[in-house]
């Protein structure tokens, strides 16, 4: 299969373009810059210039591939209407160069708001006015019934592994400039997450096997305490573990305390049972404990 990839370069898509390639597929891969296309090249797949605002290269490499990945996403936390809607446009365009053909299409969501406070599971319906993104999965299910094989991931809270640059990250970095590794209230709030090669591997499933409008969750460990995840970078920073009342979170944490306040676990059960994928690498407590979190964090503070 041809599969056109969005953020193709990045660190959940650098390792859906690998996985696909050693299935075999071709895989034409987005860049926006030099820099995204020469490690798009180099990784093996063919290079399709453009950025998720620009529709017509959407369109262009949706409609000369048998099949779309779409893992891209402007993670700007200051503009999140903004961002949601250029995903919301991209996948659109995208779904507008497949209709009628029955050609797949994966999109990318997330479990973290589907249901709070309970275990979310693939049945679970996304609340669209509770986080901008959510309104992806709204589009997504229009284009099934428009006849594309439109199918939705949702990763948890952390999508780990080396070269991780998101939640798990800017967490270990607050805990270096605060003197200190917290976490929200009693801590025991839970977070999913999984392992971006056991994510990786379930995309390409998703691609193969999905039926229209079917949900997955990308999931390894269902939800792990908060708590737990400051104690380890607490542990390894050689640094206290304290308690953040809820109402200083924001100033203690800055954007990401609305997040790691949430509690917000999530299920795979269905996923593992549909499509048979099953998670094998580290768990996050486990990759943490492995140091190379702390490595890349040092790396950063030196350079």
């Amino acid at each position: 299969m041809r599969v056109f990839v969005t953020g193709a370069s990045g660190f959940i898509g650098s390792a859906v373009v690998a996985e696909l390639l050693d299935a075999g597929h071709d895989v034409i891969g987005l860049a926006r810059s030099d820099q995204s296309a020469s490690a798009a090249q180099a990784a093996g797949a063919e290079v399709h210039r453009g950025a998720l605002d620009d529709l017509d290269s959407l369109r262009s490499g949706a409609a000369a591939a048998d099949g779309v990945i779409h893992t891209a996403y402007i993670h700007d936390f200051s503009r999140m209407q903004d961002a949601a809607g250029t995903d919301l446009l991209a996948i659109e365009t995208l779904g507008s160069a497949l209709e009628g053909s029955d050609r797949p299409m994966v999109i990318t969501t997330g479990t973290a708001l589907i249901k709070p406070g309970e275990v979310a599971t693939e049945e679970d319906s996304a609340d669209t006015g509770s986080h901008p993104r959510l309104k992806a999965e709204d589009a997504a299910k229009a284009l099934a019934r428009r006849g594309v094989r439109t199918s939705i991931v949702r990763p948890g809270a952390s999508v780990h592994g080396e070269g991780d640059h998101g939640f798990v990250p800017v967490l270990i970095e607050i805990a270096r400039t605060k003197g200190v590794s917290a976490y929200i209230g009693d801590g025991s709030n839970r977070w999913p997450a999984v392992h971006r090669l056991d994510a990786a591997h379930l995309y390409r499933l998703a691609l193969e096997q999905a039926q229209a409008g079917s949900v997955f969750h990308a999931i390894a460990d269902e939800g792990i305490a908060t708590r737990e995840i400051a104690e380890v970078i607490g542990r390894h920073l050689e640094l206290p573990v304290v308690s953040i009342a809820p109402q200083d979170a924001a100033e203690h944490f800055g954007w990401i305390g609305m997040f790691f306040g949430v509690d917000a676990p999530a299920s795979s059960a269905l996923t593992q049972e549909r499509l048979g994928w099953r998670p094998t690498h580290p768990g996050l407590i486990e990759d943490l404990e492995r140091g190379h979190y702390f490595a890349q964090a040092a790396r950063r503070v030196t350079v």
